[in-house]
């Protein structure tokens, strides 16, 4: 390859590369994808001169739109660098966190796991069988409690109808928060806890707050989907931690942040999600020294506690909110339609979270924070969660015993919580779960694949079930014994 004064050069016709116009992924996905395999191959070198936007659009019939956005990614991403004047140049040698036990390649964008199952696994609206949804049926909440909660909480005199809110949250919330938490896990103050639109919109926050477009973050592997895909939109690669039946595994974890220097790592403690396993007291112990040795964040994803055994482990307990940022949420043991969740950080991280919070949103509703207060401070709370508990474990007993009768057997055994994730030992058909749940909706069943909460492929077929929906339905058994191998 011919060199200039300002690098290796391209040849002087840019080969057109593979797009596909019929593909799912986006054209800009596919520009990305394609170069960053060419990098890999080592068929672009670091310092290789990339065509002008204009040369580039032109060979491969793009818009320059389309090929100033695939080149903001790959700035992003930091497989290529500008130089004012000069044009855009290749900068790395290989994808960084390329692995290979992460199954993927991270640098290259997956296609979104949202898809046309999801709306519905989110929605409520689907008349299917909701087995693979993560809420529980409303009469399980009580017949009164929410509904009692939301009245009380429309109680509002007229004067106090002003402005936006309080910019951390509904402070009687908080409040009552505080001394929840103080009193079952560890000291903390409510001007250290900031309320949220649910979990999902804290994970958001801590992203925009601590990361940057091209950092790594670390997530579990199987883990909660939708998390997978809001770090790719922020611009950062998700990078696969293995757990299973014994937690994490460690070993991959020291070399996954060895190689990719990551910015934060999210993980479920208690009653992990598609799992249901918790980490040991042990485990928690280690995973903060390598938090502490490769200096990262933990986010501890912790909505599932209430639903767990008292003397769980905590990484906010053990850490003191120094390293580790927790998050809750309410919508596991009441209604997911109220949306509220919460952060808990230390007093120096806690004014970026709000000063984020503010810009991408100002408040959140304090009508959401007031019924979830008048919920969780009622004295039918505790006797209501106490009975989720106890319907969760015969109904997550019976779901085990059904699904065996079709050959199926757990990922892990779950300790507690809503979900079993269970599936067929590998065979030679090469099926995927993505197509069975396909061929389930299609007869009124709602299933969530296994690859729904990977980020690579599967060696089996399995499903995270709800045990709520899957322990009493025929017509869930019925199917599966049609597609059983």
């Amino acid at each position: 390859m011919a060199t200039t004064g300002t690098g290796p050069a391209l040849p002087a016709a840019w080969p057109a590369l593979p797009i596909d116009r019929a593909s799912r992924a986006s054209l800009v996905e596919q520009i990305v994808a394609a170069i960053a395999a060419m990098v890999k191959r080592k068929e672009l070198r670091v310092g290789t001169r990339m065509p002008s936007v204009r040369q580039f659009a032109r060979s491969n019939g793009v818009s320059t739109f389309t090929v100033v956005e695939a080149y903001d990614r790959l700035l992003n991403l930091g497989l290529l660098s500008s130089r004012r004047g000069a044009g855009f140049f290749v900068a790395r040698s290989a994808p960084p966190a390329l692995l290979p036990a992460t199954g993927v390649d991270p640098m290259v964008p997956a296609t979104t796991t949202v898809d046309a199952l999801t709306p519905d696994l989110y929605s409520g609206v689907s008349e299917a069988l909701p087995v693979g949804a993560g809420w529980l049926p409303p009469e399980w909440y009580g017949d009164t409690t929410i509904l009692d909660a939301v009245r009380q909480a429309m109680k509002i005199p007229a004067n106090r109808l002003r402005g936006y809110g309080h910019p951390l949250g509904f402070p009687t919330l908080r409040q009552h928060l505080a001394a929840q938490l103080s009193d079952s896990l560890f000291a903390v103050d409510a001007e250290q806890i900031l309320l949220t639109h649910g979990a999902t919109h804290a994970f958001d926050l801590i992203l925009r707050t601590l990361t940057r477009p091209g950092d790594c973050v670390l997530v579990e592997d199987p883990g909660y989907s939708n998390l997978t895909s809001l770090i790719r939109h922020h611009g950062c690669i998700p990078v696969a931690v293995a757990r299973g039946d014994d937690g994490l595994d460690f070993a991959m974890l020291a070399a996954q942040a060895a190689a990719c220097q990551p910015k934060l790592m999210f993980v479920n403690t208690v009653l992990q999600n598609p799992l249901g396993t918790s980490l040991s007291q042990a485990q928690a112990h280690r995973l903060l020294g390598v938090a502490e040795q490769f200096d990262f964040w933990l986010v501890e994803d912790d909505i599932y506690r209430e639903l767990a055994a008292r003397g769980e482990a905590s990484l906010a307990a053990m850490d003191g909110l120094r390293r580790v940022i927790r998050v809750g949420s309410f919508s596991k043991t009441l209604s997911p339609v109220l949306r509220v969740g919460s952060i808990c950080a230390s007093p120096s991280l806690l004014p970026e979270l709000l000063r984020v919070k503010m810009l991408a949103g100002l408040t959140t509703s304090k009508i959401n924070e007031r019924a979830v207060y008048h919920a969780v401070s009622a004295r039918p709370y505790h006797k209501m969660v106490e009975k989720l508990i106890g319907q969760l474990q015969s109904h997550r007993e019976r779901t085990i015993d059904v699904l065996a009768e079709v050959g199926m057997t757990p990922v892990a055994r779950p300790r507690g919580g809503m979900f079993v994730s269970a599936g067929w030992p590998a065979d030679e058909s090469n099926r995927s779960a993505r197509l069975i749940a396909g061929q389930a909706l299609k007869a009124g069943i709602l299933l969530s694949p296994g690859e729904f909460f990977m980020l690579g492929p599967s060696p089996t077929v399995w499903f995270r079930f709800n045990v709520a929906y899957a322990a009493e339905a025929p017509a869930l058994l019925t199917f599966l014994h049609t597609v059983r191998p």
